[in-house]
């Protein structure tokens, strides 16, 4: 029998604050500048003598998150020095948060969080260079908030990576919706750290973790969790499991493989201590808690249960919007013009969902401009479409002429003559007309063959632009061919 082994993991989530200073200091945040070096000054380059000042946005952000996942904010919370030595630090230790983070507990996509704390960015390196390095200070003492989850333990490892994954992606959706944070993966705005170990024993975790780094993409963090556990388990299985060593590993996304970086440092080894520099903090004090809660913007989560209970539309709708607040947004409108009528609004989804996207991708329509200007007509095509008085096909021709060259739906379906026709006196010599001109295809139906009368009605359509009613064209072809 294949022996079990159990999979550990615990996330570290760095997420660059968004705010127009730096975190100690009134240098610019901008983490579209292209030029090395501009956003400094004496306070984020350590020269003797400069005192940082905390930034109260920056704090305030973190609290938000915290209220958002439903965690405590402490009240007492103060700065804590770091001490390492690298390049990218300015001043020799950079300043972050120990004993007392801001916010403790919470729960996300499935996963206990055990805190949030503050801190400063390091500078960025540049070791492309040949056989030397530079270092851009621009990042140096941005606000920098890590999230640490608990370890939570998984039967398998493709059950460990996915919840690493989903739990990622539901945090960088958060900053978006509060406002918090770009969190772009691959500008580094957001960076993922998996920390990963495997036990044969499901109540007995192995001491020795490895802590994974560069994941700058969901199917990274994904793939290198897999990774890990299978090359923890090849060493078990090889009896080598002394080789799995408390260290920290990076991910190769050209070799698809972590790679050995350093020996992971103890708490002891940064020595941290508070801040002289810096005031302690009295959160409950200094911020109105009660009323930021209740100011907050609506959650992914929130969003989610309002869309199900309220409008009943599809999962998969429900996550493309959340995932896309353009059209998310326009669906909102949509639904304030069609008064809140259920059957309209999940008609309504599946045009956007469905074709609007379908014209977008295909380059014919230019956003967020259409879909800002374009509710109102929107709504108007489809209570054509529900109170049919245009079929599926004319809709869709009438909505790629909207979103192409603009106008109002009434008035294209008037001046294309796509309106439906229920006239049956007219669609009766029209469908005697296709009889007469279809023999064989009659005589299949005659002999039994369904999907002949359907090639009929398809012919009927035809001709009229779309604009029959199908229904009607159907019967109308039934009776005659008796």
């Amino acid at each position: 029998m294949e022996k079990k082994y159990y999979t550990t993991i615990g996330l570290e989530i760095h997420a660059e604050l968004k705010t127009n200073t730096k975190m100690f200091c009134s240098c610019k945040n901008d983490p579209d500048e292209e030029k090395p070096n501009v956003n400094i000054c004496p306070v984020c380059m350590a020269h003797p003598g400069t005192l940082p000042v905390a930034n109260k946005k920056a704090i305030e952000n973190v609290i938000k998150v915290g209220l958002a996942i439903n965690a405590n904010i402490a009240d007492f919370s103060e700065f804590d020095r770091k001490n390492y030595f690298y390049p990218d630090i300015p001043k020799g230790y950079q300043i972050s948060q120990y004993k007392y983070p801001i916010v403790s507990g919470g729960h996300l996509a499935g996963l206990d969080i055990t805190r949030i704390h503050l801190e400063e960015d390091t500078a960025t390196s540049k070791h492309d260079k040949g056989d030397y390095s530079l270092v851009d200070y621009n990042r140096a003492g941005v606000p920098l908030m890590e999230l640490v989850t608990e370890a939570h333990t998984f039967e398998n490892p493709e059950d460990a990576a996915k919840a690493a994954s989903v739990f990622a992606k539901e945090y960088q959706l958060l900053l978006w919706y509060l406002g918090v944070s770009e969190a772009n993966m691959e500008k580094g705005e957001m960076r993922v750290e998996a920390n990963v170990s495997i036990s044969p024993d499901k109540d007995k975790k192995w001491n020795a973790y490895v802590e994974v780094k560069n994941l700058n993409s969901f199917k990274s963090v994904e793939k290198a969790i897999k990774y890990e556990v299978e090359r923890m388990i090849d060493l078990f299985e090889e009896g080598k499991e002394s080789e799995i060593v408390k260290e920290t590993r990076g991910w190769d996304e050209m070799k698809q493989k972590t790679v050995s970086q350093r020996k992971k440092e103890s708490s002891q080894d940064y020595r941290y201590f508070p801040d002289p520099d810096l005031p302690k903090m009295k959160l409950h004090e200094a911020f109105d808690l009660e009323e930021m809660k209740k100011n907050l913007s609506e959650t992914p989560a929130q969003k989610r249960a309002r869309y199900k209970n309220d409008y009943g539309i599809k999962d998969e709708d429900i996550e493309f919007y959340i995932n896309n607040l353009l059209y998310s947004n326009f669906f909102e409108l949509v639904v304030q013009n069609l008064k809140n009528d259920i059957e309209t609004i999940k008609l309504a989804s599946n045009y956007i969902t469905s074709d609007i996207v379908g014209f977008v991708s295909a380059g014919g329509v230019l956003l967020p401009a259409w879909l800002q200007t374009s509710n109102e007509n929107f709504a108007k095509l489809i209570v054509m479409l529900k109170e049919n008085k245009l079929s599926s096909r004319a809709g869709k021709d009438i909505l790629k002429i909207m979103c192409t060259e603009g106008g109002d739906p009434m008035q294209i379906a008037i001046e294309k003559d796509l309106l439906q026709k229920n006239d049956t006196g007219a669609l009766t010599e029209i469908a005697q007309k296709i009889i007469d001109a279809n023999e064989k295809v009659v005589v299949d139906y005659k002999a039994g063959k369904e999907a002949a009368l359907m090639s009929l009605v398809g012919q009927m359509m035809k001709e009229t632009k779309g604009s029959a009613n199908p229904q009607i064209a159907k019967n109308l072809l039934i009776d005659l061919l008796k």
